[in-house]
């Protein structure tokens, strides 16, 4: 990865695309966060999951434009993105649904949702996810981050979740600046989000998409955003929030 320094941009979404692009080729890494006996600040730039890759970028974009030179700054910047309130307050603090991360982070004015602005939809659907499948999170098994995280979903169910459905992306895309975070929403029962990225224009003049891919890297995808998500099944659209 290029060091800070050598980073040059002009606007902050090219400063996002650079350090972005600079994690290409890194391999993708699930479940990066899922260690140890209790919740830690989990760094790891060796092997990323989608959210860790842009947790990280957007926490060292942080780092450089506020000047900050040390690890220590990094990582100050890494927690407040990840965790409620930017306090790590054990497992439950962790920001695991990602429409509750862009609220939160929309809320200490690090991103803004504008999703609606781009014609998005209001979805009604249940996001409670983790607290019906208990058995697939080993953090789960402890009383109290279960009953914290059923209470996480509770506060969600009283937020409006809006999506921009796939058929309007490539109408919409003229308005999508490269650095901005797409998060893919998904018709799966309880879940709001299954991937999430970052636009980048290509020299086509279209919107692609910079991510962590669970196939294998960190990459570019080879179609169009609009183009891509139409292989996918589970897609109904995505969210986007601009970085601020």
């Amino acid at each position: 990865m290029e060091s800070l320094e050598d980073i040059e941009a002009t606007t902050l979404g090219d400063s996002i695309v650079k350090i972005g692009r600079s994690f290409l080729g890194t391999p993708y890494v699930e479940k990066t966060l899922e260690i140890g006996a209790i919740e830690t600040l989990v760094i790891n730039l060796r092997g990323l999951d989608c959210t860790t890759f842009v947790e990280n970028v957007l926490a060292f974009t942080a780092t450089l434009n506020t000047n900050e030179k040390l690890f220590t700054d990094f990582a100050k910047n890494l927690e407040t993105i990840r965790y409620r309130n930017g306090d790590l307050d054990g497992y439950p603090s962790r920001l695991h649904y990602f429409t509750d991360w862009i609220r939160d982070n929309e809320k200490i004015g690090l991103v803004k949702d504008i999703t609606t602005d781009l014609g998005g939809i209001k979805l009604e659907k249940p996001i409670n996810f983790m607290g019906t499948h208990r058995d697939l999170y080993p953090f789960l098994k402890d009383d109290e981050n279960f009953k914290r995280i059923q209470e996480t979903e509770a506060e969600l169910a009283k937020e409006v979740l809006c999506y921009l459905p796939q058929n309007e992306i490539q109408n919409q895309e003229h308005q999508i600046q490269s650095g901005d975070i797409i998060a893919l929403a998904t018709s799966i029962k309880g879940l709001d989000v299954t991937h999430t990225g970052f636009a980048i224009k290509q020299p086509n003049g279209r919107i692609h998409l910079l991510h962590a891919s669970s196939s294998g890297e960190v990459k570019i995808t080879k179609e169009p955003l609009a183009d891509y998500l139409k292989n996918i099944k589970s897609n109904i659209g995505i969210l986007v929030a601009r970085p601020l």
